[in-house]
């Protein structure tokens, strides 16, 4: 059995969250300090509020010995492709870099593939920063396919 626990994250969470992401930022990694400092930002509890608002979206994040050490965001894309197959997109997987290896991310996905199929999504997706090799692999190892290619326009 695990010691990692999943679960539905609380505005609580946030500053964690926050601070998890930019510490895994590919383009800008920040050390633990600087990332608690950015935790602490009101856009995030702002942010929170809107996919805490949204029923196609659900916030996650993994505990292990009481403290928040992983998060990922799950959201439901009904379609009409694939003769009308909901998929589900797997966004913002990260994990505190200290305990990359240590099976808390594939607690995680494991929460997350379970979580989708109970949503009665068919199939599931996930990008990733082309820079993170180790993260791919991790990735492939659990089933996931590079079957696209990725494109992002920022518009703000």
């Amino acid at each position: 059995m695990s010691d990692v626990a999943v679960r539905e994250a609380t505005a609580a969470d946030v500053p964690r969250i926050a601070a998890l992401i930019a510490m895994g930022n590919a383009a800008k990694p920040m050390t633990a300090e600087e990332a608690e400092a950015e935790g602490r930002l009101p856009v995030y509890a702002e942010a929170f509020a809107r996919v805490a608002a949204s029923e196609a979206n659900r916030l996650f994040v993994a505990e292990k010995d009481g403290r928040v050490v992983g998060t990922y965001q799950l959201t439901v894309l009904p379609g009409i492709a694939e003769r009308g197959r909901t998929r589900g997109k797997i966004e913002s997987v990260h994990v505190d870099p200290t305990l990359r290896g240590t099976g808390v991310g594939a607690e995680m996905m494991r929460h997350a593939l379970d979580r989708a199929r109970q949503a009665g999504i068919g199939l599931i997706e996930l990008s990733s920063n082309k820079s993170r090799t180790d993260a791919h692999r991790f990735y492939e190892r659990l089933g996931f396919a590079k079957s696209h290619e990725g494109f992002k326009m920022v518009l703000d």
